[in-house]
């Protein structure tokens, strides 16, 4: 199965607050909010959305094609992808702009409060899936955090064209409108999410849980610690997560669950296995800053899914 990942190419600035965000929110004082919190530390990551997706699908063995647009300072971080395994043939260099950047503080509790500047991200639109070189008949779709006109765009393509497609709007619920969200839905293979992002997607589009099955034949809804639910027309199964040795940040950790995910269906897995999956490449992801510094084998991961789920039928 040729497996596609489009989405934001980012560097992610990453800092650590240490205390709690909501001790300094004033409920009598939410309309005028103005807020400073010094950091005690900050780290410079590779980050994005379609990166991190995709880095997590090459160490289970895949080699994802990144389909994106980058900035000028884009060489180093296209040079590292590449020897881990990630195609980035269809990645756009755009002059004149840098990478997206994801400038992102962290409490103690894991509460985020972050800010993203586009850069080169807004040019997403440029991108096609009309006359795409290479597009397999078999070819899965994730389009995740993007340039809203780009991901709607994306989403019509595929639809049009039958290409499977995976719709991740994730932090992008918040900016997008609700015939935007809907768009997206209709002609999904999968919709995924967290509980947040779902209950912003109810508010802007109306559409229910039932509602959204009824476009797509699969929902995943995420929810931190607690996994996630896996819903068909059919059914709702509760998949754990998997517990880390430690928790480091939480950067990435739904885009690993995703690559996980996927994985899993490149290999004709069952939904709760390919769920499962999902939750074992998260909880890797939690170890460690950034979602691209972390590294295991096939076997490594095996042997996690096997210590906390049982033995696992589907080969790589």
């Amino acid at each position: 199965m040729q497996l596609i990942v489009t989405g934001s190419i980012a560097f992610d600035y990453l800092m650590s607050f240490p205390g709690r965000f909501t001790e300094h929110f004033l409920p009598e004082h939410m309309d005028r909010v103005s807020l400073s919190f010094l950091v005690d530390s900050m780290d410079k990551r590779r980050g994005g959305c379609a990166p991190n997706i995709a880095y997590t699908l090459a160490l289970l063995g895949e080699r994802p094609r990144l389909m994106a647009t980058a900035g000028q300072d884009f060489a180093d971080y296209r040079q590292w992808m590449q020897a881990a395994g990630i195609d980035t043939s269809l990645v756009k260099t755009v002059n004149g702009k840098f990478c997206a950047s994801f400038f992102c503080s962290t409490d103690e509790r894991n509460n985020q409060i972050a800010s993203f500047y586009t850069g080169a991200m807004a040019n997403a639109a440029e991108l096609s899936f009309r006359g795409l070189p290479g597009l397999s008949p078999d070819a899965l779709v994730i389009i995740s955090p993007n340039d809203p006109a780009a991901m709607v765009q994306y989403a019509e393509e595929c639809s049009t064209m039958g290409i499977r497609y995976i719709w991740d709007p994730g932090q992008q619920c918040a900016r997008m409108a609700g015939d935007q969200l809907k768009d997206g839905v209709i002609g999904a293979f999968m919709v995924v999410c967290n509980d947040y992002e779902f209950e912003l997607i109810r508010q802007k589009t109306g559409m229910s849980e039932q509602d959204v099955l009824e476009h797509a034949p699969l929902l995943v809804i995420t929810r931190g610690e607690h996994g996630c639910t896996v819903m068909t027309k059919g059914e709702a199964i509760q998949v754990p997560a998997v517990p880390p040795d430690r928790i480091e940040d939480p950067t990435g950790v739904g885009d690993a669950f995703r690559g996980g995910f996927m994985k899993g269906l490149a290999i004709g897995a069952d939904y709760p296995v390919c769920a499962r999956f999902g939750s074992v490449a998260a909880a890797y992801a939690l170890e460690h800053l950034g979602g691209t510094y972390h590294a295991y084998t096939w076997e490594e991961f095996k042997g996690r899914y096997e210590a906390h789920f049982g033995t696992l039928a589907a080969g790589r």
